[in-house]
């Protein structure tokens, strides 16, 4: 029977990353660092606001492409729930057939490393 050779010493349990701190070693809440910059965490920042989800669904000869119209109330990694305002009516949209989504007013968006909020500019 061999000596072990590790015998005797303590061995550290590896940490993982959560992600890259923000300016100052500090994570900043709200801020997204760059890989979290995810259109669900951008939707979610967006929360409440009325949006137009253009989706396409392949093999579909009913409705190939599709306009949702809604207020968001959650998006998750790969779904979106909409909610319409006149009737009340909640789609879950899974995020596979979202094509791009455009709002009805400034986007909210923030930088990952204490930049500030970042607003789309208000149509002209």
């Amino acid at each position: 029977m061999q000596p072990n050779p590790y015998q005797g010493y303590y061995q550290q349990p590896m940490q993982v990353p959560t992600g890259i701190p923000a300016k100052g070693g500090v994570n900043v809440p709200g801020m997204l660092p760059i890989e979290e910059s995810y259109i669900e965490n951008i939707l979610r920042l967006n929360k409440g606001k009325l949006v137009s989800i253009h989706s396409t669904f392949e093999h579909n000869k009913e409705w190939n492409a599709k306009i949702f119209n809604g207020i968001i109330e959650a998006a998750g990694r790969d779904h979106v729930i909409l909610s319409d305002p006149q009737t009340g009516k909640r789609t879950l949209l899974p995020m596979i057939y979202v094509d791009f989504i455009t709002f009805s007013e400034p986007i909210e968006y923030e930088y990952p490393f204490g930049a500030g909020p970042l607003a789309s500019a208000p149509p002209r």
